[in-house]
């Protein structure tokens, strides 16, 4: 195995590829991108990405059931069979630079002929009073992370989506009742989780409301609804998991001119490119409708051999970190 790791140093060489973003894709592009001989660099903020605060993981091909946390490390130990170069550094800025970019972090710079955005999203928030406030304090937006506090309490999960329902199933491992609080009229988990939610005797649904307000004195206690439920407004909860979305880590891109559509998303085609030369995406931050883990994955396989074309198709002199 050859691994390089660099810290506290300016990079002055010359990379084929940059990969902004370490969760499973980031890795799995660096790992296939190694595989193609190119000269590749990856920035990973944090390691794992959101997959990590994923219990089980069953729609994975090849593994029939795993945790988010085994399947990021499977690809992050498989990626560092290559030579690439791994930078645990947060990535604040990035320039076009002729034919080539800058990509620069707090530590150092580099030039590189080609970037790969793999950055993700992050939750989404449901902007009501009391949120804020009660964060960590029965407010959540990870069930893996925190339900264990909840032992025989009474929580509660806003959102109808797939990711909804699992929190929900996976908080009936601790919580003595688990409410999804969503604004339309039926949920819409996969099939397999929709049948699991139905048959759990803990999981109580209430359709067609919205949370408007998260109450309590140190902690919360209490939600208000907007409509009544049980002849009150007021709910109680000891918690509540918002799971309701993500949003896209897009800014970088979009102050150097990647264009993103209405939602933040970075537009891309078929082959994983972006509206700049040299520049790719990959996974939940890309404007691709359906977004899974594996689906992520084989967008990042898809721009790295486009990365391959690209750089053995050009010409390049990159101005390396020392130049001004």
């Amino acid at each position: 195995m050859i691994l390089s790791f660099v810290y506290g140093v300016t990079v002055t060489e010359v990379y084929d590829l940059v990969i902004i973003g370490g969760g499973c894709v980031g890795f799995a592009s660096a790992m296939y991108a190694g595989r193609m001989h190119l000269k590749t660099a990856i920035f990973a903020e944090t390691r794992g990405g959101t997959i990590i605060l994923t219990d089980i993981v069953e729609n994975y091909p090849g593994f029939k059931k795993l945790t988010g946390q085994e399947l990021s490390d499977n690809i992050i130990e498989h990626a560092k069979e290559y030579d690439i170069d791994i930078f645990d550094e947060k990535v604040i800025e990035v320039k076009k630079n002729g034919k080539c970019y800058t990509v620069s972090s707090k530590k150092k710079k580099l030039a590189a002929k080609t970037i790969l955005f793999a950055t993700g999203t992050i939750w989404r928030k449901l902007s009501v009073p009391g949120e804020e406030e009660y964060a960590n304090k029965g407010v959540h937006y990870c069930a893996l992370c925190d339900g264990a506090f909840y032992k025989d309490k009474m929580v509660g999960v806003v959102g109808g989506s797939d990711s909804a329902a699992k929190e929900a199933l996976l908080l009936t491992q601790w919580a003595k009742k688990v409410f999804i609080i969503y604004r339309k009229e039926k949920i819409r988990p996969e099939p397999v989780n929709a049948k699991r939610v139905a048959e759990n005797k803990k999981i109580e649904i209430i359709n067609n409301t919205n949370v408007k307000e998260i109450k309590g004195e140190k902690f919360m206690d209490k939600v208000v609804l907007d409509k009544e439920h049980n002849g009150s407004k007021e709910f109680a909860l000891d918690a509540l998991f918002i799971e309701i979305g993500h949003i896209p880590l897009s800014d970088l891109a979009k102050s150097m001119g990647v264009k993103l559509n209405k939602k933040g998303e970075i537009i891309m085609n078929r082959r994983s490119e972006t509206n700049l030369p040299g520049v790719f995406v990959a996974g939940d931050v890309g404007d691709a409708p359906f977004k899974q883990a594996i689906t992520g994955v084989a967008e990042g396989v898809v721009a790295v051999y486009g990365v391959y074309e690209y750089v053995n198709a050009n010409e390049f002199v990159c101005p390396t970190g020392n130049d001004k």
